[in-house]
């Protein structure tokens, strides 16, 4: 026969494994988006960069 303490019992550890698992993608998406911003702002550092030193000047003159 199932009690109400058993019911309970079992309730109480599927209740902690939700917060453990809750508690983990937390983290990680957390990591996931300071990745993503570092990666983001890298690629616009340099790519400012790569751009300053590669400028052009075309002139046409139209005779």
């Amino acid at each position: 026969m199932v009690t109400r303490a058993d019911i309970e019992a079992k309730a109480k550890q599927i209740e902690d494994a939700l917060q453990e698992t809750k508690q983990a993608a937390k983290t990680s998406a957390v990591w996931l988006a300071v990745g993503v911003v570092a990666i983001v702002a890298f690629a616009f550092i340099f790519g400012r960069r790569k751009g300053k030193e590669g400028k052009a000047v075309v002139e046409v003159y139209r005779v």
